[in-house]
C-alpha cells in the first residue's frame, strides 16, 4: 500500500479484543510494507557494519605498505557509502509510508464506526475522548508500527554481526556476542515502570483532552453564566498534573537511555584494555583491533531500537486501547433481509412499541411530556434506537438487562414499519434515504452556506426554497454582511465551526434548511422551533407544512402554534399512544393532553375540568392568537 493509494477501498474488520491484539492485527494487515521496511533496514545496518571491515583493512594495509590493499579498502569504503545512503533513504520511505498508511487506516475504522453509529457515539464515548483517538492516539499507533519493522532489522543485525565478529576475530569476538545480550536485557527490569508512568501520562492527557474540548463546546454558555475563569482554573490544574506525570515518565526514560550509555562504554572501555593487549603481544593485529572496535561502536546504534520500541509499545498500548474502546461499539440491529434492489417503500409510519401512526403525506404532531422520551421515540422511528433501550411498557423505565431481568430472555424490540417494511430489514443506506431524523441539537459544519446545503437529495426541493421554508432571510442578510466577495453572496460565506457565530435559532433555522432540501420520504424534526420566537415558529410551521405537502412529516413538540398546524395530533405518555385528533378536539375533551400543551398546574387541571370549559387563557383562542393574526395578514394561508 502506498500513499498515493489513500484511502483504503476497505479498512478491513479489527481485531477489538485488546489494545495489543489490535497492534498485532494492523501489522499483520501491513505484511508487504512491513517487511520492506525489514529489508531496507537490515540492508543498511549490514552496510553499516561493513565500515570497520573496510576501515580495519585501510589500517592494515598502510601498516603493511601495501597500496593495492588501501586501493581496494577505498573502494569497499566508497561501495559502502553508496549502500548506506540508498539503504537509509528507502528504509525512511519505507517507514514513513508504514506510519502514515497505519494511521490512516485506523482513522479510516474510526471515521466507519463513527458513522455507524451516529448519535449513539457520544452518548457512549465522550466527544473529546473521541478526538483525543483521532489525533493524538492515531501518531502513537502508527509510530509503533513504524518502529516494529525497524526493531526487527536492528535484532537481526546484532545476531548478524555478532556472528561476524566470532568467525572473523574469536578473541574479542566471544566478548562482544557475551557482552550484547546483557546490554539489550538491562532494560527490561526498568520497562514496567516505565510503562506505568507512560499510561498514568496518557490517560491524564487525555482527560485534559476531553476537558479543553468539553470546555470550547460550552464556550457561549460559560460566557453568559461568566463560568470562564473557573473553567479556565480546572483546565490550568488539568494541564499541571499533564505535566508533572510527563516529568516523572522522561525521568524513567531518561534512567533508561543512561543505562544504555553506561553499559557499551564499559563493554568499550573493556575491549580497549583486553585488545591492546592482545596486539601488543602480537596475537592480533592492529587493523584486526580497529575493525572489532569499529564494530562494537557501531552496535550502540541498533541497540538504540531496542529503547525506542519500548518507547513506542508503552505509548501506543493505551492509545490502540482507547482506539479499541470505540471500535467495539456496535449497534445492534439485524442483518437486512430486504432485496437491495426492490423500490423504496413508502406508506404510513407506523412503531408497533407506542403504537404511534404517521399517515403517509400528512403532518403528524406528538406529544411527549417527557423531551428524553420523545428524544428517543424520535431516534425509534429513523431506525437509530440504541441497543441498550427502554422498552416500552416499564412504569419504572428500568433498562433491559437490568439486575431485575436477570435470568430472563433478553426482549427483542419490533421494528419500526415503513409502508409494512420493518426499517431494519432495510440495508442501512435505504433506510436512512427513507427516513430522516433531525435531533433537538442539530450540527452544523465548518464551510460555506452553499456547502452545508449540497447533501443528498431527490433534487425535489431546491436550496432557496429551503431557505425560505425554514424563514432564514434574517440569517441570509447576516451572512451577506459578513461575505467577503464583492457581490456579498451569502451561500459563499463561511460558517464557522458549529456555527458559533450564529445564535441558537439561526442555526436551527439552517439546519431545518439541510434537512427540507434532502426531501425524504419521511422527516422527523424534534423541537425544530425550540430556539425561536412565537412569531418567527409560526412562520417556520407554515413553511415546513407548504413545502412538505403531500409528504410524511412528523413533529415532535408542545408549541400550541405547531400542533394547530398538524393534520393530525398523537399524545405519547409512558411509551404508548394515549390520544390522537386535531389539536383544539384535544384541548377540549384530552386533560391530560391540556396539562402538556398549557403546562397547567393541578388547580388550573381541576378548573379546567369544570363544566364551565377551559381555564381563560387556555383555551384553542388564546393558544393560536399569532396564527389567527397571520392568517388575517394573508402571510399564512388558512387550513383546509
Amino acid at each position: 500500500m502506498q500513499i498515493r493509494d489513500l484511502p483504503y477501498q476497505d479498512p478491513g474488520d479489527p481485531d477489538v479484543r485488546s489494545g495489543p491484539r489490535f497492534l498485532v492485527w494492523l501489522g499483520r494487515n501491513q505484511l508487504k510494507g512491513q517487511l520492506a521496511s525489514l529489508s531496507w533496514g537490515l540492508f543498511h545496518q549490514l552496510a553499516l557494519a561493513g565500515l570497520p571491515l573496510a576501515a580495519g583493512l585501510a589500517v592494515q594495509a598502510v601498516i603493511d605498505r601495501s597500496g593495492g590493499r588501501l586501493v581496494m579498502a577505498g573502494g569497499m569504503i566508497l561501495l559502502l557509502g553508496v549502500g548506506i545512503a540508498v539503504g537509509d533513504t528507502m528504509l525512511h520511505r519505507t517507514a514513513v509510508t508504514n506510519w502514515i498508511t497505519a494511521a490512516a487506516r485506523v482513522q479510516q475504522l474510526l471515521a466507519r464506526r463513527t458513522a455507524e453509529l451516529g448519535s449513539a457515539l457520544t452518548r457512549r464515548v465522550a466527544a473529546g475522548e473521541v478526538v483525543a483517538v483521532s489525533t493524538g492516539d492515531v501518531e502513537k499507533i502508527g509510530w509503533f508500527v513504524e518502529a516494529l519493522s525497524r526493531f526487527l532489522a536492528a535484532a537481526l543485525a546484532l545476531v548478524l554481526i555478532c556472528v561476524g565478529l566470532v568467525l572473523y576475530l574469536p578473541s574479542l569476538g566471544v566478548l562482544i556476542a557475551l557482552f550484547v545480550p546483557v546490554l539489550a536485557l538491562t532494560v527490561l527490569p526498568l520497562l514496567p515502570r516505565a510503562t506505568r508512568r507512560a499510561d498514568l501520562q496518557r490517560e491524564k492527557a487525555g482527560k485534559a483532552t476531553e476537558l479543553a474540548s468539553d470546555t470550547v463546546a460550552g464556550l457561549r454558555v460559560l460566557r453568559g453564566i461568566g463560568g470562564e475563569e473557573l473553567f479556565l482554573a480546572r483546565y490550568r490544574r488539568a494541564s499541571q498534573e499533564v505535566r508533572g506525570a510527563a516529568v516523572h515518565s522522561a525521568r524513567m526514560w531518561s534512567l533508561i537511555s543512561a543505562v544504555q550509555v553506561l553499559l557499551p562504554g564499559v563493554l568499550l572501555i573493556a575491549l580497549v584494555w583486553y585488545g591492546a593487549g592482545l596486539a601488543h603481544d602480537g596475537k592480533i593485529e592492529v587493523g584486526q583491533l580497529v575493525t572489532v572496535f569499529n564494530s562494537a561502536m557501531l552496535l550502540l546504534f541498533p541497540l538504540r531500537h531496542f529503547e525506542e520500541i519500548a518507547m513506542a509499545y508503552s505509548f501506543s498500548r493505551p492509545s490502540a486501547q482507547r482506539a479499541v474502546r470505540v471500535l467495539s461499539l456496535r449497534r445492534d440491529v439485524r442483518p437486512p433481509t430486504a432485496d437491495a434492489g426492490a423500490e423504496q417503500p413508502s406508506g404510513d409510519l407506523y412503531d408497533p412499541v407506542t403504537g404511534l401512526l404517521a399517515t403517509q403525506g400528512l403532518l403528524t404532531a406528538v406529544v411527549c411530556g417527557d423531551p428524553d422520551e420523545a428524544g428517543r421515540l424520535a431516534e425509534r422511528l429513523g431506525g437509530h434506537a440504541p441497543a441498550d433501550e427502554t422498552t416500552a411498557g416499564e412504569p419504572d423505565g428500568a433498562p433491559a438487562g437490568s439486575p431485575e431481568d436477570a435470568g430472563t430472555e433478553p426482549v427483542v424490540v419490533p421494528s419500526v414499519l415503513l409502508g409494512g417494511v420493518a426499517l431494519d430489514e432495510l440495508p442501512l443506506d435505504r433506510a436512512r434515504t427513507a427516513v430522516l431524523v433531525q435531533d433537538k441539537d442539530p450540527v452544523l459544519l465548518s464551510g460555506t452556506l452553499r456547502e452545508l446545503l449540497d447533501v443528498p437529495a431527490s433534487g425535489a426541493v431546491r436550496p432557496q426554497d429551503a431557505l425560505s421554508a425554514a424563514h432564514c432571510g434574517d440569517v441570509l442578510d447576516a451572512l451577506a454582511q459578513a461575505s467577503v466577495a464583492a457581490d456579498g453572496d451569502p451561500m459563499g460565506t463561511r460558517i464557522t465551526e458549529r456555527g458559533r457565530s450564529l445564535s441558537g435559532g439561526q442555526r436551527q433555522r439552517l439546519a431545518l434548511a439541510r434537512s427540507l432540501v434532502t426531501d425524504p420520504e419521511v422527516l422527523v424534526l424534534d423541537e425544530p422551533t425550540s430556539a425561536v420566537d412565537s412569531h418567527t415558529e409560526a412562520r417556520v410551521g407554515a413553511g415546513i407544512r407548504e413545502l412538505r405537502r403531500g409528504r410524511t412529516t412528523v413533529v415532535f413538540s408542545s408549541s400550541p402554534l405547531l400542533l394547530d398546524l398538524a393534520d393530525r395530533v398523537v399524545l405519547v405518555h409512558r411509551g404508548t399512544v394515549v390520544a390522537a385528533g386535531a389539536h383544539r378536539e384535544l384541548l377540549l375533551t384530552d386533560p391530560l393532553y391540556r396539562s402538556v400543551v398549557t403546562r397547567e398546574t393541578e388547580e388550573e387541571a381541576a378548573t379546567a375540568a369544570a363544566p364551565t370549559g377551559p381555564p381563560h387563557g387556555f383555551g384553542p383562542e388564546s393558544a393560536t392568537d399569532e396564527l389567527n393574526s397571520l392568517r388575517e395578514s394573508g402571510e399564512i394561508e388558512e387550513r383546509a
